[in-house]
């Protein structure tokens, strides 16, 4: 294999997490409606994970022309993101998080559900984008802290390109097994 520094460029773009955020209330509301449906009746807000409902909340605020250019943002964004590996790579080495591991809820914060999903996205920053392209990506534990935990690294594949991703991360157990490592209790 051969390793170079380089991105997609697009990565960069600091507008798209607004327009992704936007999609995300947007889809929360309506999963919230859809569950009401099934039900037969509209979910209140203790039948709800608090941010779940906090984004619901704050998609109402967002007007039609506001989905509208987060779509097309995003869109645009897939594709240019797309490009990259158009240019030649095949595959994108990231981090998984930006920080070790945390312990379960440690970004819970009852009384302001919102603040928990600003922690989420700070923490979680390198995995959205291909949620959004819609690529594959793998994160594989090859590195261990000091007390035990997994730290994890995103390999990313071209849309369509599951194959190269599975024999490279294949690849990368056989160099570095981890299937019996577990972290502590």
């Amino acid at each position: 294999h051969v390793v170079e520094p380089g991105f997609p460029a697009a990565l960069a773009d600091t507008s798209f997490t607004q327009h992704f955020f936007t999609l995300w209330t947007v889809t929360r509301a309506r999963a919230i409606v859809a569950c009401g449906h099934l039900l037969g009746r509209p979910l209140v807000e203790d039948e709800v994970e608090g941010v779940n409902w906090g984004m619901a909340e704050l998609a109402r605020s967002s007007s039609a022309s506001d989905l509208g250019a987060a779509l097309d943002a995003v869109a645009a964004y897939r594709r240019a993101v797309l490009g990259w590996w158009a240019d030649g790579y095949d595959l994108l080495l990231t981090p998984t998080l930006a920080a070790p591991p945390l312990e379960i809820g440690a970004l819970d914060a009852p009384d302001e559900p919102m603040l928990s999903i600003i922690g989420a996205s700070e923490w979680a920053a390198f995995t959205p984008q291909f949620n959004t392209t819609g690529q594959p990506a793998i994160s594989l534990p090859l590195h261990w802290s000091a007390e035990g935990l997994p730290i994890g690294v995103q390999l990313v594949a071209a849309y369509g390109r599951e194959d190269l991703l599975i024999r490279v991360a294949a690849q990368l157990e056989a160099a570095q097994p981890w299937a019996q490592r577990r972290p502590p209790t």
